[in-house]
């Protein structure tokens, strides 16, 4: 049986092919079918509907800079269709909003992605913070460094990416309030309607609301007098008994006023 020959230059750019685990790559950048690859990547990951690899190939869309920069006319013309370029427009419009929280892993930066992101997020606010420190910092790998400091010197410090209609900015989380206690709710309620509402007044409050009696409970709350399991496991445990909800909420609101 004749040996089969694996291909060593790339069928879409003519270049020298890199073996890498088992595996033939291309490292040219400007390879048209890696290009091509980017963008449909680009595209998935910002969730711009109507930016597929057909969509991409009839507008002739050779980098993610052209997203942004279409022309309405020729895009309808191209499309052959003015309504499918009026969403495509709209859609393209909306993934401005994208934090950096979607854009990194969108820019197909080798071992960026999802977890490295959001690890990043946890110590820089933008990407002009980014350095090397805040990398290692947020518990990113020397390769992941490597290749993410590489690619800021490249295409953010020198090339292109700043010019695109983002903030750059990773996503503000609100900071956690830190819950007043955990509550566990026993029987009928008598100052509030439902169990529902007791609840949504007691997350209101900063408190975490439990469906029973665990070791994290702080607070039981019995309105019907009715001495249940619940309660007798509370009463041993030296869990606080709460026999009026709104009163103890009340109470509570007043003294943080104070």
């Amino acid at each position: 049986m004749d040996a089969i020959l694996a291909a060593t230059t790339c069928g879409s750019c003519g270049s020298v092919l890199v073996w890498r685990n088992d595996l033939l790559f291309c490292e040219e950048a400007q390879c048209p079918a890696q290009i091509s690859k980017q963008i449909e990547h680009f595209a998935k990951t910002l969730k711009i509907k109507g930016l597929g690899p057909k969509t991409i190939e009839k507008l002739a869309i050779s980098s993610i800079h052209e997203i942004y920069s279409l022309d309405y006319d020729l895009t309808a013309i191209a499309l052959s269709s003015k309504k499918l370029a009026d969403k495509l427009v709209a859609e393209i419009e909306h993934s401005k909003k994208a934090t950096l929280n979607q854009l990194l892993p969108a820019f197909s930066i080798p071992l960026v992605g999802k977890t490295a992101t959001e690890k990043l997020s946890t110590t820089v606010g933008n990407i002009a913070e980014i350095t090397q420190d805040k990398c290692h910092d947020a518990g990113l790998g020397t390769k992941t460094t490597e290749s993410l400091m590489g690619w800021l010197e490249d295409e953010w410090l020198f090339g292109r990416v700043g010019k695109l209609p983002f903030s750059f900015e990773f996503e503000q989380k609100a900071p956690q309030q830190e819950a007043h206690g955990t509550v566990c709710i026993s029987g009928k309620l008598k100052s509030f309607p439902t169990k529902n509402a007791a609840t949504a007044a007691l997350c209101l409050h900063g408190y975490d609301v439990k469906s029973s009696v665990t070791k994290d409970v702080t607070i039981l709350v019995n309105e019907s007098g009715i001495e249940s399991a619940k309660t007798k496991k509370a009463r041993d445990s030296g869990i606080t008994i709460v026999t009026n909800l709104l009163n103890f909420l009340g109470e509570e609101t007043t003294g943080n006023t104070a």
